[in-house]
C-alpha cells in the first residue's frame, strides 16, 4: 500500500503506541480517585499537560484535553460566545474553514449570533484588511484556520492574530494541520485559543488539546463533572492523552529535517504530474503551503473516479477532507477559491508523511499516467 492521506489521519507512531500500553494495563486509574493509583494517572496526566504547553509555548494550565480536533473548535468557538454573549454577538471566521467551525457557526447563528465569512483570495488566503474593517464593537471572536486541510495554503495568522490583539478581540486558530508540520507557537501569533488533534501527527485518534489563554473568558458547554480545570467535563482519556504527549516529542525532535523531507517530494510529485499530464492545475500553489500536502485538480475527470481507480492498485489518497466523503458536492474550499466547479470535481489531495518515499511518488505518478489517461478517453465532461 502506499498510503498519501496523512492529512485525513496518520498511522500511530510505535513508540506512541508503546507509551500509551502502561496506561491500558497497570495504570488504569480515573485521575480524579485520591488513592494511589489515581494519584499516580493524575499525575502522568499533568506530565503530558506539561508537554503539550511547552510544545505550543504556553502554560500548562492554558491546555484541555479533548477529545479531537473537531471538539476543540467546538469548544472554543462556542466557550467564548457564550461568555461574551452579552458583550456582543458578532463573529469573524472564514469561507476556507474546517466544517467543525463553519457548521459550529451557523449553529450560533441560529441562536441569535452575526457571523461574517471573509472571502478568500485565488490561493486561498485571507486578506487580513478584510479582517481590520470587518470588526465591529460587538466582534467578540475571530475564528481562522491555520493551515488548511485541503489544500495546505497557510493563512496570514500571526497578522489577523496581532489585528484581533489591538481591537481586543479574541483569536482562535484551528492549527490541527500545522501542528507537527511546522513550528507552532502560540504567543507568535497571538493566539487566544489554538486547537490541535492527536491522530494528524502520529498519534491516537479521539483525543485532542485546546489552548486558551489565561484571562480569556470562556464559558464550559459541555456540562457534568469538574474536569479538566472545569472547563470539559468527562474522565479523561488518559491512554490517548499520554500519546499525544509522545506524539508531540517526537514531531517536536524531528520537525525540520522531516519537513525539507517532505518538502522535496511533494515538490517532485507536483513536477512529474505537470510534466507527465496535461489539464492539471495546483490549488494555492503560489501562497505558502505545509510542506506534505497538494490539491491537484484534473480537468474532463472526476475524481472520486480516480481516486477508485488508484485504490485498485493500492494507492490510498482523498479528493479532500475526509470529513466530507460521500458528499456530492465540490469542495466549499475551491469553490471559495474561485475554482470552477467541474474542475474543483476532479480534484484530488495527497497528503505526504512519514513512511512517504521517493518510490512511492514515481509508481503514483505512474498510475496517474495511465488513469487520466483511460478517464478523458470516456469522459462525458468533453463534451461540455
Amino acid at each position: 500500500m502506499i498510503y498519501l492521506d496523512h492529512n485525513a489521519t496518520t498511522p500511530v507512531d510505535s513508540r506512541v503506541f508503546d507509551a500509551m500500553v502502561p496506561y491500558l494495563r497497570e495504570h488504569f486509574g480515573n485521575a480524579s480517585s485520591y488513592y494511589q493509583v489515581g494519584r499516580t494517572t493524575k499525575a502522568s496526566l499533568e506530565r503530558a499537560r506539561t508537554v503539550a504547553a511547552q510544545f505550543l509555548g504556553v502554560r500548562s494550565r492554558e491546555i484541555i484535553f479533548t477529545a479531537g480536533g473537531t471538539e476543540s473548535d467546538n469548544l472554543a468557538v462556542r466557550g467564548v460566545a457564550q461568555a461574551l454573549k452579552k458583550t456582543g454577538k458578532h463573529i469573524i471566521t472564514s469561507s476556507v474553514e474546517h466544517h467543525a467551525v463553519l457548521r459550529t457557526c451557523r449553529q450560533l447563528e441560529a441562536d441569535g449570533f452575526s457571523v461574517t465569512y471573509l472571502p478568500v483570495d485565488g490561493q486561498g488566503r485571507v486578506d487580513p484588511d478584510d479582517v481590520r474593517k470587518n470588526i465591529r464593537p460587538d466582534t467578540i471572536i475571530i475564528s481562522i484556520i491555520y493551515a488548511n486541510n485541503e489544500t495546505g495554503v497557510i493563512q496570514p495568522v500571526e497578522h489577523i492574530g496581532s489585528l484581533a490583539r489591538e481591537h481586543g478581540v479574541c483569536f482562535h486558530t484551528d492549527a490541527v494541520q500545522a501542528v507537527g508540520k511546522l513550528p507552532v507557537c502560540a504567543g507568535d501569533i497571538f493566539a487566544d485559543l489554538l486547537s490541535l488533534s492527536a491522530h494528524k501527527l502520529y498519534g491516537p485518534k479521539g483525543v485532542g488539546a485546546l489552548f486558551v489563554r489565561e484571562g480569556v473568558p470562556f464559558a464550559s458547554v459541555i456540562t457534568g463533572g469538574s474536569h479538566e480545570g472545569g472547563f470539559r467535563a468527562g474522565t479523561e482519556n488518559i491512554p490517548g492523552i499520554i500519546g499525544l504527549a509522545e506524539a508531540l516529542k517526537l514531531a517536536a525532535a524531528d520537525q525540520e529535517e522531516e519537513t525539507s523531507r517532505l518538502a522535496v517530494l511533494r515538490d517532485r510529485l507536483e513536477q512529474e504530474i505537470e510534466n507527465s499530464i496535461s489539464d492539471v492545475c495546483i490549488n494555492g500553489r503560489k501562497a505558502p503551503r505545509v510542506p506534505n500536502t497538494s490539491s491537484i485538480s484534473f480537468r474532463l475527470i472526476d475524481g472520486e473516479s480516480v481516486l477508485l481507480h488508484l485504490d485498485l492498485q493500492g494507492i490510498c489518497a482523498s479528493t479532500g477532507s475526509a470529513c466530507t466523503t460521500g458528499q456530492a458536492d465540490a469542495s466549499h474550499v475551491l469553490l471559495a477559491m474561485g475554482v470552477d466547479p467541474l474542475i474543483a470535481q476532479g480534484t484530488i489531495r495527497f497528503s505526504l508523511g512519514r513512511g512517504t518515499t521517493e518510490r512511492d511518488i514515481t509508481t503514483t505518478v505512474a498510475a496517474l499516467v495511465d488513469i487520466t489517461h483511460k478517464l478523458r478517453s470516456i469522459s462525458s465532461l468533453k463534451a461540455l
